[in-house]
């Protein structure tokens, strides 16, 4: 796959092959904000110092109420569908998994509002999604409300009203963003398509082949929300592994993982001609054929999906840059598409694959050691644009490794997911 998870301003439930936003991306998603009526103090802050501040008094007093996180999370849920209890039926029916999910996600946005370049293209990516839940301005300002007045409630004697306004501002920041974007937005909110492939390959993964009635506009290297009948608004994000085609058919590889409602039931009990909900196409992933530097790719597990996605469309070019993917995996049978990868660049010049096991230590045809390690053996890659999707700790992993190793950081890519 590549699997995240979505709920309304959401993060990601443990689920397979994830790529992660690094928010952490992987991020869930869910269904709330709004360009809220600030919920504090109506004075503004100089902007130099004042965003600077605004990131410091944020992140100071989430840290004094983050050892009681899970009692913050009850608090803001309860305090968000009393302030509007229609947002309820945006979420799961089960809130245990889902209840520090959407606080997470806004307190990591509100903390990174001094990043505008990162943050501002991931918000309005999210805004876009967000059309799915049937959010609203009014959904973005009771969710400002109720997270100002969560951290409020156990900041205790520690809160002030400097510290009200610089929540109220980073999270009118980012309300902002998203609803512009959303507003913006003329495309549908999402596409129904009909499943008409599932292959099970061995007991925990799984090929899905679904189709939309028009073809949906994703680039290679993107990935979408996918909500199945089997966990109504669990939605979860999930990376094609083709190229657009013409008839509109979508690959997804999903693993399963301990304690995912979602990769397992969609890896045991998806049927052919049942109904799949995916939402708009997100991520920065991919490959401009306007630059003339060569790719390196890093792929974990189903995190080698939007790679194979890619990869499928440069099969279609009569010249490419070289490319050299790293696919990895704990023991060989993780490598579930290497057979189809190798032919590929058995016919294609351009590719070079290099498989590599963590496990399995007298496999031969393969390098063996963590991605991280292979990679950097293999030199600092500096010349290169880097992909890297899998994991979240293998991307940190392979990322902080291949900075240190020489490689810029601004050659390096990845959508960062992130796993509970």
């Amino acid at each position: 796959m590549h699997e995240k998870t979505v709920t309304p301003i959401n993060m990601s439930e443990p689920e397979v092959g994830v790529r992660a936003p690094t928010m952490t991306a992987n991020a869930v998603v869910s269904p709330i904000p709004q360009t809220p009526k600030s919920p504090a103090p109506a004075r503004s802050m100089d902007a130099a110092s004042g965003a600077a501040a605004m990131v410091r008094l944020t992140r100071e007093s989430w840290a004094l109420v983050e050892p009681k996180a899970e009692e913050v999370a009850r608090f803001f849920y309860g305090m968000l569908f009393s302030l509007s209890p229609d947002a309820r039926d945006m979420f799961p029916a089960n809130m245990e998994v889902q209840r520090s999910r959407l606080l997470r996600a806004l307190v990591h946005i509100v903390q990174l509002v001094d990043r505008p370049d990162d943050l501002h293209p991931f918000l309005r990516q999210l805004g876009r999604d967000h059309r799915k839940f049937g959010v609203i301005s009014a959904h973005y300002e009771a969710v400002g409300t109720a997270l100002i007045a969560a951290v409020k409630r156990f900041s205790g004697k520690a809160w002030t009203s400097e510290i009200e306004l610089a929540w109220a501002e980073a999270y009118t920041i980012m309300a902002r963003a998203m609803l512009d974007a959303a507003n913006a937005e003329d495309g549908p909110a999402w596409w129904p398509a009909t499943v008409v492939d599932h292959h099970r390959i061995g007991y925990d993964l799984a090929v899905v082949t679904v189709q939309t009635d028009h073809p949906m506009p994703y680039q290679p290297g993107q990935y979408v929300s996918v909500e199945t009948p089997h966990r109504p608004r669990l939605w979860r994000y999930l990376s094609p592994a083709n190229a657009p085609r013409e008839d509109g058919t979508i690959e997804f590889h999903i693993r399963t993982v301990e304690g995912g409602w979602v990769s397992r039931a969609i890896v045991g009990h998806t049927r052919i001609g049942e109904t799949w909900r995916l939402g708009p196409p997100l991520g920065r992933m991919r490959v401009d054929r306007e630059t003339t530097r060569d790719l390196v790719m890093v792929a974990g597990g189903t995190g080698l999906a939007p790679m194979r996605a890619i990869i499928d469309e440069l099969c279609h070019w009569g010249e490419n840059p070289r490319v050299h993917l790293f696919y990895g995996g704990r023991v060989l049978s993780d490598l579930y598409d290497l057979p189809n990868l190798q032919q590929l660049a058995a016919t294609n010049p351009w590719l070079t694959v290099v498989p590599v096991l963590e496990s399995e230590p007298d496999a031969t045809g393969a390098e063996h050691g963590t991605l991280a390690d292979v990679v950097t053996r293999y030199g600092a890659w500096a010349d290169r644009d880097v992909l890297v999707s899998g994991s979240p700790g293998m991307i940190r992993s392979t990322v902080s490794r291949m900075l240190v190793a020489g490689t810029p950081l601004d050659h390096i890519t990845y959508d960062p997911f992130t796993l509970d």
